[in-house]
């Protein structure tokens, strides 16, 4: 990494940022309509028609049986390895190109279809769902399916569909979310680029045989590549291990004047951001399907547990303190599936715009299904803390609720950490403001500038803030068509309501400073997560009533449990210790409190925080590993 890259501004990174956001809404939006105190049910109601898919269906259920039969999932914990026979099984269903489509070889599954499989293939081994996220959500199929030329699509495609893995490079040691700053260099040369430089955390890195690079082509941005994977000058120089997943292939990759032909460019030079950002709208949803997954296991391992398990006289599941730990769990993983099946029909339907609802349901689903599994092994007492294999030797069932946590926690950093979708959603949440208001608060803006966007605002807020007064929500016989979900929609109404009009609170009062509030912009984002679930729940209770009537009551439920939540945030939004704790931790950073440090056993170490590098041959042997070819 140059010392230009490493001194990169806020300013410039922010720029790098804004470049590569969609800044246009083609199609309406209803994260963004409730952000604006918009509550468009009709974009949601009434709930999405599933597209009748045979071939699917099928597909789902040869891919249960195999699932049921062929992973041994305590086996991949255990040996921190998915064995090659799974890899081979998995190709011969078909399981590496669901998002493929047809014409390539892929089975063309719709959005809903393949998360479902993610749901079920998870509950087997986390890994294994991990593996066939990313290779299908970030890894070359979906960049080349939104943005490959027809060439390459005909040339990368069926090999990934018939069970070739790919993986998605753009992390570096000292780069994470701040992508300006990236260090891996593509120089033109003949005929296509030399590539230099070093990747770090690539899920599937060991095992893919065709990688996305991104790297940075001098005097025009960052660019995506496909990259072969068995290239000379590249080097898988570790497997890296974490706390979960076990059976995650997660390499550090290093790339030594590798060449990469012009042909492998995907969607032209400098678009590589755009194309990561664009491809995360609907490769987000398969993170939300590992929850759903951890929270169905949740689920039925704490109903058997509770009814089973006496204590005081009466089955732990009956004692209140219980009681609330698996309505919570229930509810709450209601309200995941709910949420994460409408954002998949409505991405498949193609009529609305996606980008806020996929975050969202990323964000919530994420931060939800680790209290999900935390309350989980609670209600398990000591055996929640148990490994699996611990609790076979000594004759009990094994219920893997340490192993959830553990695979969960990553969620929460994965494809985009909760606090970087905090901001990335209130981007978008602000982003009607900042289009009309935005050279007001813009400091290098001149008096003509600011006079003109002064004149837009005015027009915008003189029209949008009287909307913000009164709504439907005030009705008291509104939706009523819901039945004993309408309060829970009036609720909503009124919220979203409140929720424009505190943002543009915020907007008058901090201006230009409002995007350093992150704890501010945090709990806005949590209300809207929260208020999305509740719409979704009663939308969907309300399409099941007929055939699942108890829909009813998990949706109600949930919106009991959410309102309390969301009216807990609200009133945070304005008493809170956010500036306190900023200055606190200034203190922290300053070294004002190392006394409390003292009194415990420090682990030295000389070695950096963050490793460097530099541009260079490997001096490590290559890890990598290679699948051998399934058999017909």
């Amino acid at each position: 990494m140059t010392a230009t890259q490493r001194n990169v501004s806020e300013k410039q990174a922010r720029q790098v940022a804004e470049a590569a956001r969609e800044s246009e809404w083609r199609k309406p939006s209803f994260g963004k309509e409730l952000f604006l105190g918009r509550f468009r049910l009709d974009l949601i109601d009434p709930w999405p028609a599933e597209q009748p898919r045979p071939d699917a269906d099928e597909f789902l259920r040869k891919l249960d049986a195999f699932a049921r039969s062929e992973i041994d999932g305590q086996r991949i914990e255990h040996d921190a390895r998915i064995p090659d026979e799974v890899f081979q099984g998995l190709a011969r269903l078909g399981a590496f190109g669901m998002k493929i489509d047809k014409e390539y070889g892929g089975l063309g599954l719709t959005n809903l279809h393949y998360c479902r499989a993610l749901t079920l293939v998870g509950s087997a081994n986390a890994s294994i769902g991990a593996l066939l996220s990313a290779h299908q959500s970030i890894g070359v199929p979906q960049p080349l399916k939104l943005f490959g030329s027809p060439e390459q699509k005909k040339k990368f495609l069926p090999r990934l569909a018939a069970g070739e893995v790919s993986a998605f490079l753009l992390t570096e040691p000292d780069v994470g979310s701040d992508p300006a700053r990236l260090g891996t260099v593509a120089e033109p040369v003949e005929g296509g680029f030399r590539l230099n430089g070093v990747k770090l955390w690539a899920t599937n890195g060991t095992v893919a045989t065709l990688l996305v690079v991104m790297a940075r082509v001098p005097g025009k941005g960052i660019t995506a590549f496909v990259v072969e994977g068995d290239a000379d000058g590249i080097t898988v120089e570790r497997r890296n291990e974490f706390l979960g997943l076990r059976g995650l292939e997660n390499s550090v990759t290093r790339f030594h004047d590798v060449f990469v032909p012009e042909a492998n460019v995907i969607g032209g030079l400098g678009k590589g951001l755009k194309i990561a950002l664009t491809t995360l709208n609907t490769g987000r949803l398969s993170l939300p399907a590992m929850c759903v997954s951890a929270g169905k296991r949740s689920l039925a391992i704490a109903r058997e547990w509770s009814a089973d398990r006496v204590q005081w006289g009466r089955a732990v599941g009956m004692h209140e303190a219980v009681a609330k730990k698996i309505a919570f769990i229930a509810a709450t993983t209601y309200a995941m599936e709910s949420t994460l099946d409408l954002c998949c029909m409505i991405a498949d339907d193609d009529r609305n715009d996606i980008r806020i609802e996929a975050a969202l349901i990323k964000l919530f689903a994420s931060e939800m299904a680790w209290q999900v599994a935390d309350e989980l092994i609670q209600i398990r007492g000591g055996r929640g803390y148990e490994k699996n294999e611990s609790l076979i030797a000594r004759g009990e069932r094994p219920a893997e609720a340490e192993q959830l946590l553990r695979d969960l926690r990553i969620n929460r950093i994965f494809e985009g950490s909760t606090e970087i979708m905090h901001l990335l959603i209130a981007r978008e949440a602000v982003d009607a403001h900042l289009s009309v208001a935005g050279d007001i608060i813009d400091p290098e803006a001149g008096l003509n500038r600011k006079a003109r966007a002064a004149a837009r605002a005015g027009g915008f807020y003189a029209k949008w803030l009287p909307t913000l007064a009164v709504g439907k929500g005030q009705a008291p016989t509104a939706y009523g068509e819901f039945g004993p979900l309408a309060a829970h929609l009036r609720y909503v109404e009124r919220a979203s309501r409140k929720l424009g009009r505190s943002t543009f609170y915020a907007m008058s009062r901090w201006q230009g400073k409002l995007e350093r509030k992150q704890g501010f912009l945090g709990r806005i984002v949590d209300i809207g997560a929260e208020l999305f679930a509740m719409s979704a729940v009663c939308v969907r209770a309300h399409a099941e009533r007929a055939h699942r009537p108890e829909g009813r009551e998990l949706a109600d439920l949930f919106c009991h449990q959410a309102r309390l939540r969301a009216d807990a945030l609200f009133d945070a939004l304005w008493d809170n210790t956010d500036s306190l704790d900023v200055r606190a931790a200034q203190r922290v950073l300053d070294g004002r409190y190392t006394f409390l440090e003292d009194g415990v056993v420090d682990q030295p170490s000389d070695l950096a925080w963050v490793a460097a590098w530099e541009p260079g041959a490997a001096t490590v042997e290559d890890v990598r590993r290679r699948i051998p070819q399934a058999e017909a």
